[in-house]
């Protein structure tokens, strides 16, 4: 029965996902949150132009709130518009822009690794691109690419990596393109970090060390 539940609920994220980012694609949909309040559903939204969807007076964020009541998907939904600070460190936000500079006929290659070059100019610790479908020729394929620091597993994974997917329709077929970024500021725990002493101070307190000790003699 619980399981149902988690299934259930995860669906309906999904759903809402990709209402959100046909909605608002052109104001830079970066993705949502979803969370549970006694007051009803609070849908965090993270866009690039929070002024595209808030509207004249409130009235497209009030259209969106009534589209999603009248899906009944979620009870009393109440719609947050959050800017994205750095649209370039962005997962699903660059997911998009990918599918789209593959849709307009940038060649997956010089389009990837322009993406991963800005996405790594912004600061990033690290990024993986992989674009996966009928990339050249009529069988389907896999290209990846990577810079920097990425994991995959575990729940550091979880914390750190930023994913985003998006879906591109050229003539060729569907195009499946995914985004993972770790950002300047995420908590690495492997990192290292190198302290250089001063060798005078070094000296002093050796020093010090030995005069205390022959105090004690």
């Amino acid at each position: 029965m619980i399981e149902k539940i988690f299934v259930r609920e995860g669906i309906k994220k999904v759903r809402m996902d990709e209402y959100f980012g046909k909605e608002l694609d052109r104001a830079g949909y970066g993705g949502m949150d979803i969370k549970r309040t006694p007051m009803g559903t609070q849908i965090t939204v993270s866009v690039e132009k929070p002024g595209m969807i808030i509207g004249k007076d409130g009235r497209r964020i009030k259209r969106l709130t009534d589209d999603i009541n009248r899906r009944q998907e979620l009870d009393n939904p109440q719609i947050d518009v959050q800017p994205i600070d750095v649209p370039d460190l962005s997962a699903p936000l660059m997911a998009n822009r990918l599918a789209k500079l593959i849709e307009r006929g940038w060649h997956f290659r010089r389009a990837g690794r322009s993406t991963l070059q800005r996405i790594m100019d912004k600061g990033a610790l690290g990024c993986e691109i992989i674009m996966s479908g009928k990339l050249k020729g009529p069988r389907g394929r896999m290209e990846k690419m990577v810079d920097g620091y990425i994991k995959h597993c575990g729940a550091v994974a979880e914390e750190i990596v930023d994913r985003g997917y998006a879906i591109a329709k050229v003539k060729s077929g569907v195009i499946g393109v995914r985004v993972w970024i770790v950002k300047p500021d995420a908590k690495v725990p492997d990192a290292l970090h190198v302290v250089t002493v001063n060798k005078d101070k070094e000296e002093e307190e050796k020093e010090e060390d030995k005069e205390g000790k022959g105090k004690e003699e």
